[in-house]
């Protein structure tokens, strides 16, 4: 949580925020200070059985579907959800929220904030695992009313 509070003197001006109904995502908008409204369209990826555990215990495992997986975003070896399901959850919230005006703030997961980046770069599905999110990360994007930006702001040194 000390990362979350090292964000929050780059937050000024915002109308509304939205988070994910997961308990971590509303504890880190709370740390920033932040009134968040939690928003199923925003909740992470349903990885089922293998929820927990990285990517090298699944690899060790189960390699094979651990590799299916990242390279067919329809299957869900996992029994949770595919990622295609995520992408197109995610589509869906942007696509609602598109004509929004103001200064808004998400706080969710690794996999909706891949999900958005390839929405607004219009990308295929198969470059979701080419955007590497850090957490704490700050994805900035924009909207004319018709489609989604990313911004990518000076950084002040």
């Amino acid at each position: 949580m000390q990362q979350a509070q090292s964000l929050s003197f780059g937050l000024e001006t915002i109308d509304r925020v939205w988070t994910s109904p997961a308990l971590r995502a509303r504890q880190t908008a709370t740390v920033l200070g932040l009134d968040a409204i939690p928003d199923v369209g925003l909740r992470e990826c349903d990885y089922g059985d293998w929820r927990g555990q990285s990517l090298a215990e699944l690899h060790e495992r189960d390699a094979n579907s651990l590799a299916l997986w990242m390279t067919d975003t329809s299957v869900a070896p996992h029994g949770g959800e595919a990622l295609s399901a995520v992408m197109k959850r995610v589509a869906e919230w942007m696509g609602n929220h598109i004509e929004d005006a103001g200064h808004i703030v998400v706080v969710t997961h690794a996999s909706v904030i891949r999900a958005a980046v390839l929405q607004a770069l219009q990308a295929p599905p198969a470059a979701f695992w080419a955007v590497d999110v850090e957490p704490f990360g700050i994805v900035e994007m924009t909207s004319d009313g018709r489609r989604w930006q990313l911004r990518f702001p000076k950084m002040t040194i």
